[in-house]
Order: structure tokens, then C-alpha cells, then sequence
């Protein structure tokens, strides 16, 4: 019984974290990227204060690794969400069955447990337009979110998200 919580526990705790999934042009040199900048007409799918908290957070994550935002940026990034709705398929089944001389019956009834999650979806691409608009770089984060999060929480969320989305940048096995 023991183990069944543990294993609960750490399903729970796990289930909310940030998924992370990378994707990259392997003949990429990333050692010539210093510099990025946005695109104009970048439709993030996020509210306008939200985009304002991703890319503040994003500046400063890029600034770290060693990278300068520039009006000639060496690659652009594009940033694109969506919010996807989770139904929950937790049920809880009660049965009931008998037997008799006659034969065997039986009822059953699921019942929902939890409620529909949210989990919003944020991909990240970097782009050299210098090479005809050629992606070499993509990321893919899932994490939950509330909707109705204070502005700080929402902050917090975005830095936890970009920390996990660049802990693999520059990709270790280029060139």
C-alpha cells in the first residue's frame, strides 16, 4: 500500500511539470549564431501581456547563453501557443453482480474523478532568414497552466518553462 502512494504521489508531481521536446538541422554550426531578434508580425497565440512576460523572460534566459538582441540579428525567432483542453478519463468504477442457477449478471456505473486540465503549448522556432527563411532550431514546451493566475505566478510559470526549454542549447552534438 505503501508503494501504491509513492507511486501516486510521484505521478502527481511529475504530471505537472514542463514537457520539453527538441528538434534541430544537425549540419547547424551554432557557433556563428550571436545575435536574434523577433519577428514584426510574430502571432504568439498569447495574450499581449503574456508575450511581453515570455519575451522579457526569453531576453534575459538568451543574454545568459551569450546571445544579443539586434536590429541585424544573425537568426529570428517565432514564437506560436495554442491552449489545449485535457479531458480527464479518470473514472471510478462500482460494480455490482450476482449469480444465480440461471446465469450471471452484473452492473456497472463510472464515475468522473478530477476535473478537465489545461495545458498550453509554446513552440519556439529560430530561423536564419539569411539562408531563405531555414529553420534550425525548434522547441516544443507542455506545461499546465491556470487561466487564472496572478501575473506573478504567470511570470514565475513563463521563467520555469524558457529555463527548461534552453537547458539544452546550443545542442551538445553539432558538427
Amino acid at each position: 500500500m505503501k508503494n501504491l502512494k509513492f507511486l501516486v504521489v510521484a505521478f502527481l508531481m511529475t504530471s505537472c511539470g514542463t514537457i520539453v521536446h527538441y528538434d534541430y538541422e544537425k549540419s547547424t554550426d551554432f557557433s556563428t549564431y550571436k545575435s536574434y531578434n523577433y519577428y514584426d508580425d510574430m502571432k504568439t497565440g498569447l495574450s499581449q501581456l503574456d508575450t511581453k512576460r515570455l519575451i522579457r523572460t526569453m531576453d534575459s534566459k538568451l543574454k545568459t547563453i551569450g546571445l544579443t538582441k539586434s536590429d541585424t540579428p544573425d537568426f529570428f525567432i517565432d514564437i506560436q501557443s495554442r491552449d489545449i483542453q485535457n479531458r480527464n478519463n479518470s473514472n471510478v468504477g462500482i460494480g455490482v453482480g450476482g449469480g444465480g442457477g440461471r446465469g450471471f449478471g452484473g452492473v456497472s456505473v463510472g464515475i468522473p474523478v478530477g476535473q478537465n486540465s489545461h495545458t498550453r503549448e509554446i513552440i519556439i522556432d529560430f530561423v536564419d532568414d539569411s539562408k531563405g527563411e531555414k529553420l534550425f532550431w525548434q522547441a516544443v514546451a507542455e506545461s499546465s497552466y491556470n487561466a487564472n493566475a496572478t501575473p506573478e505566478k504567470r511570470e514565475a510559470q513563463f521563467v520555469k518553462i524558457i529555463e527548461k526549454v534552453f537547458a539544452a542549447y546550443p545542442p551538445k552534438n553539432t558538427k
